[in-house]
């Protein structure tokens, strides 16, 4: 179980780093949701089994881990819908 401190930390990792990030760039790149969606909870799978744990000392990545970086993927992606949706129509 991880504390709130880590809790936190995992959060803003994720919305700070390649889930976040590339989440929204990739739902800049569509204007349909579903797509965005998928891209950004794609990126959000794929950085802690690419970026995390250290696999010199063993350091496991734990499912909530993953879980809250498949949720800021997705959110992420959506955003980035957002945004292009609101940019196309100003």
């Amino acid at each position: 179980m991880l504390s709130f401190l880590d809790l936190l930390g995992t959060i803003g990792g994720a919305i700070l780093g390649l889930p976040g990030i590339l989440g929204v760039a990739l739902g800049m790149t569509t204007r349909r949701w579903p797509i965005a969606a998928g891209m950004g909870g794609l990126v959000g799978l794929l950085a802690p089994f690419l970026l995390g744990g250290s696999h010199s000392t063993h350091v496991p990545i734990t499912m909530t881990e993953y879980g809250i970086s498949l949720l800021i993927g997705v959110l992420a992606g959506l955003t980035g819908c957002a945004i292009r949706h609101k940019g196309a129509t100003v």
